[in-house]
Order: structure tokens, then sequence, then C-alpha cells
């Protein structure tokens, strides 16, 4: 069973809230949810490396969420230029 910090009446309200959004405002929620998930991941990565530059923030953030092999592929591009 999950753990929810929401009591029940809220949840069925959000479920109720959900199900009766358009498909814009169902995808406005989960850009909006995925945009400060992105940030909040890669502020800690600042924190947790306060002396790497922005490029190296982005390769930890890649590797981090797509795997290793995916960021060395990105280094690679960058280092072309490309």
């Amino acid at each position: 069973m999950p753990l929810l910090d929401t009591g029940p009446n809220a949840l069925q309200r959000q479920v109720d809230l959900m199900r009766d959004a358009t498909p814009a405002q169902r995808f406005a929620a989960v850009r909006s949810l995925s945009t400060t998930v992105a940030s909040l991941s890669r502020r800690a990565l600042r924190r947790s490396m306060p002396d790497a530059s922005e490029e190296d923030i982005d390769l930890a953030f890649v590797a981090l969420h797509y795997g290793d092999a995916v960021a060395a592929q990105l280094r690679r591009c960058r280092a072309r230029g490309a």
C-alpha cells in the first residue's frame, strides 16, 4: 500500500479533476511536473558538484537519467561541435 500525504477526499477530487481535464490540460500538467523534476534534479547536481561547469552538470544529468552510454555519446558529439 503506497504512503499518501493526501486525504481520501482530496485524492478523489484530484482524480476527478484529471478525468475531467482535456488532453491539452493533462499534457500541460505532465509537462509542468516534468520541468519541475528536471529543475530539482539539476539543482541537486549543482549542490553536489559546486565547482562543475554547466556542461559537466548537463552530462551528469544525462548520465543519471539516461545512462552512461548516452552521456558518453553526448560528450563525443559536443567534442565534435555537433
